[in-house]
């Protein structure tokens, strides 16, 4: 069996860097493959500004931060358009203010194509969602609406999901965080994407019930299932060779952990979970060589500062921070992290990949 499906990672995910004309702006990727992206995530890196999260589920005009409790915003003139190669910017100025740069990481669903799951009809979950769904990246959209009542929710991934994140789009509330490696019983805790602090036991979250192959289950707590409020949630499953979800412990040394991914990681995002912290946001476009420098936070408005002290290897990511860094690596405590590849470190045909 080959060691991967996915040899060429630029099809399913890019991060794209781009500067601010107050106009309309075409962006257009760079990596080896055309891209259109189903999910847009955008960061002023030069001065402090929210993260704008767009999908094409939810259409254009809609947005999200991920530093922001808010609910849905609406506005014409941020995003335009998604397009083949990237994607067109409207004369918004905070994703296309004049002569700032911004970074853009973007993955593939199914091109906007929804599927509607009426869960009394099919028989799969107890609430009726929508998803657009990538089985081979393990990537999908889901919307739905609460009832109030725990159930379950299809998410069309057709594995078991190692990743989700839930937003309420018409109700104020924070971003519930699901990770298969926060903990050995990961469906009774959950983290917040828009705040720095530690895992919780909430068990209206997701009613301390690991997801399936076909669903994933929320209680009812009113961030991920007060009845008639309507909800996002993005999904993922690990697929060997391109994405990977899971844990380390950090040393408090310069010499800091490896971790093995099984490829060169494109972007990485590390969260402490057994203590306060940023959500501490890495790509191999920005601060090259190694994606060592400047950091962003997903819960946080901040500029890109500071030093990571983070290296991205062929294989996987070296911490190299000491034990003041507690973001990434204090002594004894729990982190998680989320890593999609640049490319695989063994390509389905059994090339490894280059070195650092």
């Amino acid at each position: 069996m080959a060691y991967t499906t996915i040899d060429d990672s630029s099809v399913y995910f890019q991060t794209t860097l781009y500067t601010g004309n107050d106009s309309s702006n075409a962006i257009t990727n760079n990596g080896n493959s055309d891209l259109q992206p189903d999910w847009l995530w955008t960061k002023n890196r030069s001065s402090s500004a929210d993260h704008k999260i767009f999908d094409s589920t939810r259409g254009v005009t809609k947005f999200l931060e991920s530093n922001s409790s808010d609910t849905e915003g609406t506005q014409a003139n941020l995003l335009s358009s998604f397009n083949s190669d990237g994607f067109t910017l409207g004369a918004g100025g905070e994703t296309n203010s004049s002569s700032t740069n911004y970074v853009a990481w973007q993955w593939k669903a199914n091109g906007g194509t929804t599927t509607t799951n009426d869960a009394s009809s099919t028989g799969v979950g107890s609430i009726d969602s929508v998803y657009q769904a990538n089985t081979t990246a393990g990537f999908s959209i889901v919307t739905y609406t609460g009832t109030g009542s725990a159930g379950t929710i299809a998410h069309g991934l057709g594995a078991v999901p190692n990743w989700y994140i839930v937003k309420g789009r018409d109700i104020a509330g924070s971003w519930r965080v699901y990770h298969h490696k926060i903990a050995s019983d990961p469906e009774t805790d959950s983290i917040k994407l828009d705040e720095t602090g530690a895992k919780a036991d909430i068990q209206g979250h997701w009613n301390d019930t690991a997801p399936t192959s076909t669903v994933f289950t929320v209680g009812t707590d009113d961030n991920v299932n007060n009845n008639t409020n309507t909800y996002v949630a993005y999904c993922f499953a690990e697929k060997q060779g391109y994405s990977k979800f899971g844990s380390y412990t950090g040393n408090g040394n310069a010499d800091g952990p490896f971790v093995y991914l099984g490829f060169k990681p494109a972007w990485l995002m590390i969260k402490p979970t057994s203590l306060t912290g940023y959500w501490v946001m890495l790509d191999n476009k920005r601060n090259t060589p190694n994606g060592t420098g400047q950091r962003l936070g997903a819960q946080a408005t901040d500029a890109e500062y500071g030093s990571t002290n983070v290296d991205l290897l062929s294989n996987g990511f070296k911490v190299r921070a000491a034990g003041s860094d507690s973001d990434t690596n204090n002594s004894g405590s729990s982190y998680v992290y989320m890593a999609f590849a640049e490319h695989p470190f063994v390509s389905s045909k059994g090339v490894p990949a280059t070195a650092r």
